[in-house]
């Protein structure tokens, strides 16, 4: 919510009166001096409730424990989690967002602008935003807070450390003089008095750096300069860390941040019960999510390597991914601006051409009605084959005696008059081979010889017998050429509106993977998929006609229809 401040300019509160002032202003001016009045200054300040949120929990009694994140999906993941806030590092947003280390190359624009999405994909979180130095002098440091705050977010950490900075738990730290630490944060506080609804969170370096005195002295002298937030990076021990929240002056009513790096850091992890005795407020655990997702996607590569997809105990369903990214919420609100007359134009007008049967026409010339190419091709069995040919590119090109113009629809058109589709290639693994390396963590199906080979019929000879050369890999040349090899074969689906014709949905799955396929369409769950696919398929196949779905299945005011390809 914006507001808006109005004051006067300090040096214009009071006109000029006196002789010897007027004498100094040029001619024109000096008839009106006297009557000169102070001008009125209105300056605009984000009022953010996430702010107020995060002031709320730090006046609470009980210790706030926040993941960090790295992009949005993480912080939507911590927000449906329950976490009361999040912290947002620049650690796993330099290493997810540019795939580098936290050396300061990462730069305030892609920081804020992480923080926006951040922002517009949660409800009600409180985020802080790694600030990291300010990106420059004091002035510089204004304009980050500022700019933070515009983002969204409800804190901001700023640190003494030298630039470009680095990791609070490696090697090599180099933090700026007193004056100069203490000058950021006294700026950071300056931005925030002059509009900028976002809380000050002042770290030091200086343990790492010089000593733990030193880093002592400083985060008092932060808590004297107006900082909302105390925190000192890399303590050691916990002895340590009681010395940090037991300061006293200015410091000791200020709130207190630890941090629990996972994986061996430098601070010891204690359990969240224990750093609350001790006296801290705020426990970030930095590395949870960005570590264990480096774990799973390499673990995941490996098993793609050999041919092996996650199982849904390590990747989860389709349905469990759609709502993880907010599908439901979406398909939700998106009725609330459902109309009832389309925008689009059926395909089942038969007062209007479909574009894709023009598009044919011009493809196949042969196939245009019969009384304008051959006065031969009159009737459907004298066709010329040239227009069988067009008739199997482009199904509603038929003659016109043959295909109804209301059978026309726009998703049954000429193959090459649709997008390109990229689909997977499933491969069956060669079982007598040993894989050279078994670091997939995740448990492996158990091993079915009968249900591999009803799901690649042409896979395994009449005698039982394997082909070495194409069982392994399923791409041999045999599986290549045969048309029921279920690899070569897709299956579209496709929901309408029942009174209209309107194309709500349309998909392709691969034939050989029907795992997604009753997540992606709940209705079709109580359907043989497996068995309608082997009529269509298997040696005595009965296929449908082209344009005829494999199955039909109306839902209320949808029809869904999966088409064999």
């Amino acid at each position: 919510m914006w507001s808006t401040q109005m004051r006067c300019a300090p040096s214009l509160r009071r006109p000029i009166t006196s002789a010897a002032a007027s004498s100094r202003l040029p001619p024109c001016w000096r008839g009106v001096a006297a009557i000169r009045r102070p001008y009125i200054v209105v300056t605009a300040a984000f009022k953010n409730s996430r702010t107020e949120k995060l002031r709320t929990l730090l006046s609470g009694d009980e210790i706030l424990l926040g993941p960090c994140c790295h992009d949005a999906l993480s912080a939507k993941l911590i927000e449906q989690a329950g976490f009361p806030y999040a912290f947002m590092s620049g650690f796993c947003t330099s290493a997810a967002r540019l795939g580098a280390p936290d050396t300061g190359l990462i730069s305030y624009g892609e920081m804020v602008d992480t923080g926006r999405y951040i922002y517009e994909t949660t409800r009600n979180l409180p985020v802080i935003g790694d600030g990291d130095t300010g990106y420059g002098n004091a002035m510089n440091v204004k304009r980050t807070v500022r700019g933070y705050a515009q983002a969204g977010f409800a804190g901001i950490l700023i640190e003494d450390q030298v630039a470009p900075k680095s990791c609070g738990h490696v090697r090599g730290k180099r933090v700026v003089g007193r004056e100069e630490a203490v000058s950021r944060i006294r700026a950071a506080v300056d931005a925030r008095d002059e509009g900028a609804d976002i809380l000050i969170v002042a770290r030091t370096d200086a343990r790492q750096a010089v000593s733990l005195e030193e880093a002592l002295w400083r985060a008092q002298a932060f808590a004297e300069a107006g900082a909302d937030v105390l925190f000192i990076d890399a303590l050691e021990s916990e002895e340590e860390m009681r010395a940090f929240t037991e300061l006293g002056g200015a410091a000791a009513a200020v709130p207190k941040m630890a941090n629990m790096l996972e994986g061996g850091g430098k601070t010891p992890i204690f359990r969240p019960s224990e750093l609350q005795a001790m006296g801290f407020k705020l426990v970030a655990y930095p590395l949870s999510l960005l570590g264990v997702s480096i774990r799973a996607m390499q673990d995941a590569l490996i098993g793609l390597r050999k041919g092996r997809v996650p199982p849904v105990e390590a990747l989860g369903n389709f349905a469990d991914i759609q709502a993880a990214v907010g599908f439901p919420e979406y398909f939700e609100e998106e009725q609330r601006y459902a109309i009832s007359t389309p925008t689009s134009v059926p395909a089942a007008l038969p007062e209007e051409a479909a574009p894709e049967a023009v598009a044919a026409e011009e493809v196949a010339p042969e196939a245009v009605a019969a009384e304008e190419v051959a006065p031969e091709a009159v009737a459907a069995e004298e066709v010329a084959p040239e227009a069988v040919a067009a008739e199997e590119v482009a199904p509603e090109a038929v003659a016109a005696e043959e295909a109804a113009p209301e059978a026309v629809a726009a998703e049954e058109a000429a193959p090459d008059a649709e997008a390109p589709v990229v689909e997977p290639e499933v491969v069956a693994e060669d079982r007598t081979s040993t894989p050279s390396d078994d670091s997939a963590t995740w448990p492996l199906p158990p091993e079915s010889t009968a249900s591999t080979s009803a799901l690649y019929p042409s896979v395994t000879s009449s005698s039982g017998s394997s082909n070495s050369s194409s069982s392994g890999t399923g791409s041999g040349a045999d599986a290549a050429d045969d048309p029921y090899y279920r690899r070569n074969r897709s299956l579209r689906v496709r929901i309408s509106d029942v009174s209209t014709g309107l194309v709500k949905l349309e998909t392709r799955v691969p034939a050989g993977f029907l795992n997604g396929l009753t997540a992606l369409i709940p209705q079709v769950s109580g359907f043989n998929i497996e068995a309608l696919l082997e009529q269509a398929m298997g040696p005595e196949a009965v296929r449908p006609q082209a344009g005829q779905p494999l199955i039909s299945i109306p839902t209320g005011n949808d029809m869904v229809q999966i088409f064999l390809e």
